[in-house]
């Protein structure tokens, strides 16, 4: 309920934007009509006398106009310059965090693919998931559970910007086929909360 009244307020906070925006810029249209427009053609339109009357209003107008309008163009420039460095920026902090990993969250990424799932259940307060999270390599999507004696869990999954960095060299996986015996090593690696929270999500019949 409160994310529909949440989605609700926003579209009505874009529409009231976009409704602002349009008027603006019909404010600017207009008052540079008026003032810019040849007299022959204002005189036909019965607006020479209107033009000239009232000249400063229409030149405060015009000035109002252009500025707010000026003013989100470069906003929107400025936003679009922030979200490029802010994407290069965690694309930075993922690719350091592969090269760093610790044996815990490699088998946790690990996981994943064992379990040929997307999406994980996993325990919040874990280091291994924490970790992993802040560095955005592992996203929350939310699912959020909370028991009176076990650990909160949630369901995670790898970020797309996480995945182009995750390889079987970077996870440790045998080159080919597994033997027995790696086959053996990976379950044993595997965290130890993996067991009771990390099961692959199943579809109720």
């Amino acid at each position: 309920m409160q994310n529909v009244a949440f989605k609700f307020t926003s579209l009505k906070m874009m529409s009231a934007k976009k409704f602002f925006f349009t008027t603006m810029l019909w404010l600017a249209l207009a008052c540079a009509a008026l003032l810019f427009a040849p007299n022959a053609l204002l005189t036909s339109l019965s607006l020479n006398e209107f033009s000239q009357q009232y000249a400063h209003f229409i030149g405060l107008g015009l000035i109002i106009g252009a500025a707010y309008l000026l003013t989100q163009i470069l906003s929107y420039f400025l936003d679009e310059a922030i979200s490029y460095l802010s994407d290069k920026r965690s694309v930075e902090i993922i690719e350091e965090k592969v090269k760093l990993l610790d044996p815990t969250e490699r088998a946790l990424l690990r996981e994943f693919f064992l379990q040929g799932e997307t999406i994980l259940t996993l325990p919040e307060q874990e280091l291994a998931v924490k970790s992993l999270l802040k560095a955005g390599i592992l996203e929350c999507i939310g699912n959020q559970k909370h028991y009176a004696i076990q650990a909160s869990t949630a369901d995670f999954k790898i970020s797309m910007r996480a995945r182009v960095h995750l390889n079987r060299q970077v996870l440790r996986f045998p080159v080919g086929e597994p033997s027995a015996e790696e086959m053996k090593n990976l379950i044993k690696a595997r965290p130890h909360f993996v067991h009771s929270f990390a099961a692959p999500r199943k579809q109720a019949a």
